[in-house]
């Protein structure tokens, strides 16, 4: 995985919606020792998936649109539920954003399984307030690869 583009990922920030509004974390904070600290929602098991610009490939918008759909329709036929969130560039300039679903209760596996299927360089999972990157794209590196983060709430 080129490092650049590892950074990259890390430091994505992701709106998660909670009862009390969107929550604001990205992936490259300190190791958190006690896991009780962080707010509810990430100390659940869940998925951030998108089917957005697959392998980093620019889309048009309405075919991104289209997939994103498809990729909710799947999750819901799974008996999943999901709920929109966003990941956007960590820099205030940035003008990169990218629509994804918040998939609670998945399987580190399934959601494997759905970055391939959908073309992704790689998908977040998070399990005990412990979130991984994951690789799911062949040509990036080793599928299953797994690259551990630590969440950081952001303002």
């Amino acid at each position: 995985m080129d490092q650049a583009l590892l950074r990259s990922y890390f430091s994505t920030i992701y709106e998660l919606p909670t009862a009390n509004g969107p929550l604001r974390a990205s992936l490259d904070g300190e190791i958190v020792q006690d896991q009780s600290l962080l707010p509810e929602l990430l100390n659940r098991k869940f998925a951030v998936l998108t089917a957005y610009n697959p392998r980093s490939m620019l889309i048009p918008r309405r075919v991104n649109d289209q997939r994103h759909m498809v990729l909710r329709d799947l999750l819901i036929l799974g008996c999943y539920r999901v709920e929109p969130c966003v990941g956007s560039e960590a820099e205030p300039e940035g003008v990169w954003r990218e629509p994804a679903w918040l998939v609670h209760g998945m399987d580190r596996d399934e959601a494997i399984s759905f970055g391939r299927v959908f073309r992704q360089n790689t998908v977040v999972f998070a399990q005990n307030g412990r979130p991984e990157l994951i690789i799911t794209d062949p040509t990036a590196d080793d599928i299953g690869r797994t690259f551990q983060g630590n969440w950081r709430v952001r303002a």
